[in-house]
C-alpha cells in the first residue's frame, strides 16, 4: 500500500473537521496510507464542490470516502482499503 495517499479536505474553524482529524490520521495509519490534509478555503473550486459537505476524505482516485460527520474509524479504515484494491 506503499506510495498511496488519501485528502482530508476541511477548513480552519470546522469543529467537525476538528473532531474527525484523528479519526482520519488513525484509519490513515492503519491503511499504510500517506494522509494529505488540505484546507479549502485555499481553492475556490473545492469550496464550491465540498464545501458544505466538509470534512470529506477522498481517496487515492478522488473518490469521496467519507464526509460530513465522521464518527466510525473502523468503517474508514475499510473504506480506505476497499479504495486500494480498485
Amino acid at each position: 500500500m506503499r506510495g498511496f495517499s488519501i485528502s482530508f479536505l476541511m477548513r480552519d474553524g470546522c469543529h467537525l473537521c476538528d473532531d474527525a482529524r484523528p479519526l482520519v490520521e488513525w484509519a490513515a495509519t492503519r491503511s499504510g496510507v500517506r494522509l494529505t490534509e488540505v484546507d479549502i478555503d485555499t481553492d475556490n473550486a473545492l469550496v464550491g464542490l465540498y464545501g458544505m459537505r466538509i470534512p470529506v476524505v477522498l481517496g487515492p482516485n478522488g473518490e469521496v470516502l467519507a464526509e460530513g460527520i465522521i464518527q466510525d474509524k473502523k468503517a474508514l479504515r475499510e473504506a480506505i482499503r476497499s479504495s486500494l484494491k480498485v
